[in-house]
């Protein structure tokens, strides 16, 4: 399992007081308001910054940092993606997983054929859609529904799906 999950990415400086505007890849973007510290990943190092100020802006989560008091300084760090341990991740409620730990999964269909590897969720305003590349048909969507979805065993790193009429077609 990942210990670290991505909870945004930096996508620009705002001010010249080393704010950042966060593009937030989280679910609850709220989430923000109780975090008290995030990993920045720079490429080369990992560093543990700790958050002293959140606001909001349109889709935008605008995070001060006590270690930046100048543009100049955290503007290198654009792009960059900014993680939390999974101590400090927002509880799942039953039913929920982490896309990071989806990643990689072996999917088989009900009748025990191996189908291929989960490479992607796609989040949709309905469900989300499982991206599975397949040894010979490519990438096959198969959408997060109880008729779809069957099991999810991330200790095994399985997910077992029913395919329906249509969706190999």
């Amino acid at each position: 399992m990942e210990q670290l999950l991505r909870v945004g990415v930096i996508s620009n400086t705002h001010g010249i007081r080393g704010e950042v505007k966060v593009f937030p890849t989280t679910n609850d973007a709220s989430r923000f308001d109780y975090l008290k510290e995030v990993i920045l990943d720079t490429g080369k190092e990992q560093m543990t910054l700790h958050v002293s100020n959140v606001k909001y802006f349109k889709q935008f989560v605008i995070l001060k940092f006590k270690e930046f008091d100048n543009i100049n300084d955290i503007e290198r760090y654009k792009g960059k993606d900014l993680f939390v341990t999974r101590e400090n991740a927002v509880p799942l409620e039953e039913g929920e997983y982490y896309i990071a730990d989806l990643i990689g999964c072996k999917v088989v269909t009900d009748e025990g054929n191996d189908l291929g590897e989960l490479i992607d969720v796609m989040e949709t305003g309905a469900n989300d859609v499982y991206v599975v590349k397949t040894k010979d048909r490519g990438e096959v969507l198969l959408p997060y529904i109880d008729e779809c979805i069957l099991n999810i065993d991330i200790d095994n790193k399985e997910i077992t799906a029913h395919i329906m009429p249509g969706l190999l077609d």
